[in-house]
């Protein structure tokens, strides 16, 4: 029988009383007008089958003229059109108004029964990112920068909707995080989908990656499914979380949408569109704490320069020479020959120098430890390119590093450490970007990183939390008159970046 489509979400049908009555009740929620006769076994079926679904007993004319953007494509294999699952609400709001029996066994889902409701009130602007969502018909993604409540948010939709849903983060610990929410929001354990485990439950969280692994087996299981930092779903394996699942609702929650590779456009078609956005200067002094950027130019030493340009100048000699034969000779191309030319392989590792100078010039520690003088007593968290950066940095200052490959129970004893004074600062490359909740952290240093807005904007929203009047400060030492200074130029074409002080020590 035909069950509830997206469209008909939390309206709850009427059986028609009168043998006349032309409507067929085929679900709690749902009509569906059958032109057949309601006592035959009905010809059209629709079902789920390993990330996809399957139309059997549907002549081609009836698919075509159904169907005309040609999203089914016919297997021979098992004689059936097939489509990826994650075209069941439209395949299903047409296949409803066809006006032709049809026998849909896709939703498996079902209402939940929450054994108690403490999710916080919701601000003015949450209920606005929720009605938004709502008006939207149940599908896109809402941006708000990180301290502001997105979690909050979800938690009030799972609230509203008692159906069953899907968290699924980039990482584990982020996984985790969503578990103790859920249980503290609703005293529900939710089944939990990787960091090798297989609980699956009528809410559960999942990594992205288990996600795509398992989602062949459950993915018309859920009826919602919220996609944390969503901005990592449109990778090439990611997006298969999104289009294997049947599941009509859909809630994508970040603070940097855009992609680099302008992938976050195909975000609209995984999740749905933009629904709701809020940029940090908009709460910034009320929902986030009061902030500023500074700035710090730094030099290289002469034997750091002379080095510097020796390995700039190897790069770019290749580069010339290779570009004679091939003007379209790029950087992606050096790195593929890199693996069979001993000349690429050799300007590849003078590249690779050249960059670990201007991320570990000495000058840059030098001002750290003024940074760390100047703010005696208050945690801090720095921010390095490398990983061989943030070892430097723990060995000079004698703070604990985290890096991707800690375990998880040495980041809980170093977060918590930072939180209770134990450590004075903490060093990192890129593992606490994003993802982590933090303790409330007001002084960050980045001495490097990529050219990236999106990743500014993860760092700067790391020390917004709120916490009375305190002002967040975030450094940023560049070393100038090399590359560096122009990804920092690249980091700042942000609105959040807006009134950067500069500072020369």
């Amino acid at each position: 029988m035909m069950n509830s489509t997206p469209d008909d979400c939390g309206q709850a049908g009427k059986t028609g009383s009168s043998s006349g009555d032309s409507r067929l009740l085929l679900a709690p929620d749902l009509f569906y007008t059958a032109r057949m006769d309601r006592t035959a076994d009905p010809v059209i079926r629709l079902e789920f089958n390993s990330g996809t679904l399957v139309l059997t007993g549907a002549p081609p004319r009836f698919v075509e003229g159904l169907f005309p953007a040609g999203e089914w494509t016919w297997d021979s294999r098992t004689t059936a059109w097939r489509t990826t699952a994650m075209n069941y609400r439209r395949v299903a709001a047409r296949l409803r108004a066809s006006g032709y029996w049809v026998e849909d066994t896709v939703p498996r889902w079902t209402e939940v029964a929450w054994p108690e409701a403490k999710v916080p009130p919701l601000r003015p602007d949450q209920v606005r990112a929720v009605e938004s969502w709502e008006t939207a018909g149940g599908r896109g993604v809402i941006v708000m920068p990180t301290g502001t409540g997105k979690t909050v948010v979800a938690l009030g939709i799972m609230a509203r909707l008692s159906c069953p849903a899907l968290v699924t983060a980039p990482v584990r610990d982020l996984m985790y995080q969503w578990h103790q929410r859920i249980r503290a929001a609703f005293s529900y354990d939710a089944g939990v989908i990787g960091d090798n485990r297989y609980d699956l439950r009528p809410v559960s969280v999942a990594t992205y990656d288990s996600a795509c692994i398992h989602m062949d087996k459950f993915g018309d299981f859920f009826k919602l499914i919220i996609f944390d930092e969503c901005h990592h779903l449109p990778g090439n394996l990611r997006r298969d979380a999104a289009r294997m699942a049947a599941a009509p609702l859909r809630l994508g929650l970040t603070a940097t949408p855009q992609r680099s590779d302008d992938r976050h456009l195909d975000l609209e078609t995984l999740i749905g569109p933009i629904v709701y956005s809020m940029e940090i200067p908009e709460a910034k002094g009320e929902l986030l704490a009061d902030y500023q950027v500074i700035r710090i130019p730094v030099h290289l030493s002469d034997e750091e320069q002379r080095e510097h340009a020796a390995m700039s100048q190897l790069v770019r000699g290749y580069m010339y020479e290779r570009r004679k034969a091939d003007p379209k000779y790029s950087w992606e191309d050096l790195c593929a020959d890199s693996g069979r030319d001993p000349a690429a392989r050799h300007a590849q590792q003078a590249y690779y120098t050249k960059k670990a100078i201007e991320d570990r010039a000495e000058d840059k520690l030098r001002v750290l430890e003024d940074i760390f003088r100047l703010h005696v007593g208050t945690p801090a968290l720095v921010f390095a390119g490398s990983n061989a950066m943030a070892r430097d940095v723990s060995r000079r200052f004698l703070i604990p590093c985290l890096l991707s490959h800690c375990r998880k129970r040495e980041r809980q004893d170093l977060l918590a450490g930072l939180q209770d004074g134990t450590y004075p600062a903490l060093v990192a490359n890129r593992v606490l970007d994003e993802g982590v909740d933090l303790p409330n952290v007001k002084v960050a240093v980045v001495i490097g990183g990529l050219g990236s807005s999106r990743q500014a904007v993860q760092r700067l929203g790391r020390i917004l939390r709120r916490q009375g009047a305190a002002q967040a400060i975030l450094y940023e030492i560049v070393t100038a008159d090399t590359p560096e200074e122009e990804r920092s130029r690249q980091r700042r074409r942000t609105d959040a970046y807006r009134g950067t002080r500069h500072r020369r020590v």
